[in-house]
């Protein structure tokens, strides 16, 4: 059988691969598993079928058989223990590689998420210039830290893994905000997770949704 994820049918960052389910589609493609997609409204988001699921109302879910699996930190552990590709084989190096990809959703990405919501809601409040700088520099601790901690080094845990899946989908969320320019490093170690097949084919297949969508 193969899993069912789902997706929005209307995803709002405009086909940018930036919706979370982009995270599972990447994940999927490296491990070279097929895959189907149930699309979406925000409507169909809040009904009974879809909460049964995800209690939260969000994408992406996860089906495959009696499994059924919401946050994406969970499904890419489901994925990367079915296809051990995804994990290094060494106890060691995959200690690491899961810590990484719990740090990128649980640390790096929620003060970028913080300064994303300020942005759509807070821009037009008198507050806003004001508490700018300290959005960025909730965010620039994260980045420098992890710019430190990689290095010279090409992905987090020795070989490609879940936790590069992960961080490198949350740094993309930093698109347009000249955070990672101080940071080369991180702007070279998300580029390489941009170059490959697998992150193309997902990109490509999201970045569809949104044309076949309509919406411009």
């Amino acid at each position: 059988m193969r899993p069912i994820i789902t997706a929005f049918a209307a995803a709002p960052d405009r086909g940018q691969g930036q919706a979370r389910d982009m995270r599972v589609r990447w994940a999927l493609e490296e491990a070279g598993q097929p895959y189907d997609v149930r699309l979406l409204s925000f409507a169909q988001m809040r009904e009974p079928a879809h909460l049964a699921i995800q209690p939260f109302g969000q994408i992406p879910t996860y089906e495959d058989g009696a499994v059924a699996l919401f946050e994406t930190g969970a499904i890419l552990l489901h994925i990367a223990e079915r296809h051990r590709s995804l994990l290094p084989v060494d106890a060691v190096a995959r200690a690491r590689a899961l810590s990484w990809m719990f740090a990128a959703i649980n640390t790096v990405e929620p003060p970028i998420v913080e300064r994303e919501m300020a942005e759509l809601v807070e821009r037009d409040k008198p507050w806003f210039d004001a508490r700018l700088p300290a959005l960025d520099a909730h965010v620039r601790k994260r980045i420098d830290a992890l710019s430190a901690s990689l290095d010279d080094a090409e992905w987090l845990a020795g070989a490609f893994s879940v936790a590069d899946i992960m961080m490198v989908t949350v740094l993309r969320r930093l698109d347009g905000w000249n955070l990672l320019e101080t940071c080369p490093n991180l702007m070279a170690y998300v580029a390489r997770g941009e170059e490959r097949p697998a992150f193309r084919r997902a990109f490509d297949a999201q970045y569809a949704v949104f044309l076949a969508s309509g919406a411009r």
